[in-house]
């Protein structure tokens, strides 16, 4: 049976030798050898912990308690040694290092939305103060709505003017807004209509530095009693002052 004495003996020295090796390690690479063999589930202490059964009784929790007061000195020692180490290594680093990580950074630019939505928005704006409703109407549109039903039938010249992107015999990417005025009348008849008709439009065409075979328009549509020409001109006169 080994002797109290003996084995406050064994545990002072590991205390010191412990220590001692703790402030000889010099790298943050050192760290995790040195406290596997201290600290470890396999370590030095935990060796010391199970030859507690070899004493007495009365002598087993003052050796317990003593080793636990190690353990935890020397937990808190490589705790200290290591946010040292890792102190002097981030120093070390910003001196060879031109980048300072402790200078403020740029702020990051701000984006914006895209010109052609941010115009739209002022358009609708404009409108809205005179009382207008912005009215989406689908894109992809059968023959009947993008021509026939405003007076384009099938064999009309002014068909020819564009070229249209065909998905099939009877549906088409619309050439022009119009077709969101059918949508519009349909839906609100027989109450007063006052829409705008924004949106994309389609046309077969080659691309150049003018022209897009995709292009924005908007249109107006108003219907009602004792609408006149001097309301549209009253209406168009207030949008060229205000865009």
């Amino acid at each position: 049976m080994i002797s109290n004495y003996k084995m406050l003996e064994q545990i002072n020295m590991l205390r010191e030798k412990g220590q001692n090796e703790l402030n000889a390690i010099t790298s943050t690479d050192q760290l995790p050898e040195w406290y596997h063999q201290y600290l470890g589930r396999k370590g030095d202490l935990t060796s010391l912990l199970k030859q507690l059964g070899t004493l007495s009784s009365e002598e087993r929790p003052v050796m317990g308690k003593v080793i636990n007061e190690v353990k935890q000195q020397l937990q808190e020692s490589f705790e200290l040694r290591q946010k040292t180490l890792k102190e002097t290594k981030l120093h070390q680093e910003l001196e060879i290092d031109d980048l300072d990580v402790s200078l403020p950074g740029r702020p990051c630019t701000t984006g914006h939305l895209h010109l052609t939505t941010q115009t739209l928005r002022i358009i609708y704006n404009i409108f809205q103060e005179m009382g207008f409703q912005v009215y989406e109407a689908p894109e992809v549109e059968s023959d009947e709505y993008n021509f026939q039903l405003l007076n384009i039938p099938e064999y009309h010249p002014a068909r020819d003017m564009w070229d249209t992107f065909w998905v099939n015999d009877e549906v088409v990417l619309r050439t022009h807004t119009s077709p969101g005025q059918i949508w519009a009348m349909r839906e609100y008849y027989p109450e007063p209509i006052r829409v705008i008709l924004p949106g994309k439009c389609y046309r077969f065409e080659q691309i150049t530095p003018r022209s897009e075979h995709q292009f924005y328009q908007v249109e107006g549509l108003t219907i009602g009693k004792n609408i006149r020409l001097t309301d549209l001109i009253g209406v168009m006169s207030e949008f060229a002052h205000k865009m």
